[in-house]
């Protein structure tokens, strides 16, 4: 039987990023649908659905993506809701590589640091790579500040993360200006970057005077870099006592849980594949 791949893209154009990793891990087949809203999902879930015998419905998946996160959200929703009892398919979300990326970045850090009782600084974190990082760090155990140049939209973050896990030890924290920035990075030991394309959220200067960091993660690959004097290149490279990685030095792994997720996609029919499962899925692969 051969594996099929539905790519349910938001964009008008289905990522050729998205396809060339599919092909990559083995897909027999991919069919990619752009401009894909929730008011077209039923009928292209029920095509994956109801062509296959129970037995033979692991062979066919659907992959979410798309540049708007919140877009692929309402998608999976969508999606889940189109299933019902046994007849369903596996799916994975992804859009914008958000999930894969946070997984990443943190498991890149677990290298070098003990993430229960860390003290770590999301910075950007209320975006969709920031969330997703903030969320798998607190799942370790780690005392996240989330920062923004707007607490209050940090304070939604932190609730919105609290409410998929309780546990959660997320703080706001206003990374506004430098001053704010600095204050928000005293005592930590994690600083993960996860901000727009070409915009620094953390200086030399300050950094330096960070005397408790011990790992600095930009995943920004655009410059300038979003930690100043971190390289793109950089895989847990030592700078000044700063152990140090760049979008493309964290990007490896990031490659690495895609292909992975794609294919645990096909092991079995019933897999929903987003941040909690993505991060578990590559503490198997490191």
């Amino acid at each position: 039987m051969k594996t099929i791949l539905i790519q349910l893209d938001t964009d008008p154009l289905p990522s050729t990023f998205d396809r060339v990793v599919a092909v990559d891990a083995d897909v027999d087949q991919l069919f990619s649908y752009g401009g894909v809203t929730p008011e077209m999902v039923e009928p292209l879930v029920h095509g994956a659905m109801f062509t296959r015998g129970p037995k033979d419905l692991k062979s066919t998946a659907i992959f979410i993506g798309g540049s708007n996160v919140a877009a692929g959200e309402k998608l999976l929703a969508k999606v889940q809701k189109v299933f019902f009892g046994p007849v369903r398919v596996s799916v994975l979300m992804d859009s914008n590589g958000s999930n894969t990326t946070a997984a990443a970045a943190v498991l890149s850090a677990r290298k070098h640091l003990t993430l229960a009782g860390c003290e770590a600084v999301v910075l950007a974190g209320t975006g969709p790579v920031g969330q997703r990082a903030a969320q798998i760090l607190a799942s370790e155990g780690a005392r996240v500040r989330v920062a923004s140049r707007s607490v209050e939209r940090a304070g939604q973050t932190c609730e919105a993360i609290r409410q998929a896990l309780p546990q959660a030890q997320v703080i706001p924290v206003a990374a506004g200006n430098t001053s704010e920035t600095r204050a928000a990075c005293e005592g930590a030991a994690l600083v993960i970057a996860a901000g727009a394309a070409g915009v620094e959220l953390l200086s030399a200067e300050t950094r330096g005077q960070l005397g408790s960091l011990r790992v600095a993660i930009d995943l920004n690959a655009v410059p300038p870099a979003g930690i100043a004097g971190v390289e793109v290149f950089d895989k847990g490279t030592d700078r000044g006592g700063i152990l140090c990685y760049g979008a493309i030095g964290v990007g490896g792994l990031k490659m690495k849980i895609h292909k992975g997720a794609i294919r645990r996609l096909f092991e079995a029919n019933d897999a929903v594949l987003e941040t909690a499962a993505i991060y578990q899925l590559g503490l198997g692969l490191v």
